[in-house]
């Protein structure tokens, strides 16, 4: 019987390696053409592209100089001059006699030294002019002047662990002390929320509390509580917690 050999794989075979040749063409092809497209780009624009470049090549020599020979000696001056304020301050603190004597000049300045309220306005854009505004807030809420208080207080922004949810307190502090409980209720809850820890949190959940208790919002004041009872139950506050739970949880139910 006559036998015939398989021819149709070669033939197949040979095809394959044409439309290969022909498709890896057709890629080489079209790279030229991408790559004589973006010759022509470049030529065309060549001149625009180079003011970017020049653009961006000064704003960064610029940011750097501005933050070399502008930026930090100023960090450095308004620390410097914050140093004596904060002595008052402290002084003020530590004392019970001429507090707000102390305090007053804390904020106003002496001898020609920039109190705390000169530094926040001609620093204002350094970490010192930032804290000037704390210490401004927290003594004009010790003075009792609630208004000035809330003002620098509001201005002032951190995210340490304590400084930042006291900067929030105090603020609520300031609203209860005027009268103001919804938005010392509102403030409070932002400085227990705004950084967990153990101090801090559970001192201004227990304020939110008792300012939702006085509000009649017992569910609100309950669930706070109880809050403090699960979540830090090694607090000051934890420890007559299930006092303040039965009083919310009976003025709930009536």
């Amino acid at each position: 019987m006559a036998t015939y050999k398989k021819t149709g794989s070669k033939v197949k075979k040979a095809q394959n390696n044409i439309e290969d040749k022909s498709t890896t063409a057709e890629v080489f092809n079209t790279l030229d053409e991408t790559a004589s497209r973006s010759e022509q780009f470049v030529i065309k624009y060549q001149k625009a592209i180079f003011v970017l470049l020049a653009t961006v090549v000064v704003v960064i020599l610029g940011y750097l100089a501005y933050q070399k020979y502008i930026k930090t000696p100023k960090e450095k001056e308004a620390a410097n001059e914050l140093a004596f304020p904060k002595t008052y301050f402290e002084d003020a603190l530590s004392n019970t006699v001429a507090v707000d004597s102390l305090l007053n000049l804390g904020l106003e300045g002496a001898d020609g030294k920039y109190g705390f309220i000169d530094i926040a306005d001609k620093y204002s854009n350094t970490k010192a002019g930032n804290l000037a505004n704390y210490y401004a807030g927290i003594s004009y809420l010790k003075l009792k002047n609630y208004k000035e208080a809330i003002e620098y207080l509001e201005k002032f922004s951190s995210k340490d662990a304590l400084l930042g949810p006291t900067a929030k307190g105090a603020i609520g502090d300031a609203f209860a002390d005027i009268n103001q409980p919804e938005d010392a209720l509102e403030y409070y809850l932002k400085a227990a929320n705004l950084q967990d820890n153990n101090f801090s949190t559970p001192l201004f959940l227990f304020k939110a509390g008792t300012t939702a208790m006085e509000l009649e919002k017992y569910s609100k004041a309950l669930e706070l509580f109880k809050r403090i009872e699960k979540e830090y139950p090694n607090s000051d506050e934890a420890k007559n917690i299930e006092v303040y739970i039965n009083r919310a949880t009976f003025a709930s139910k009536n």
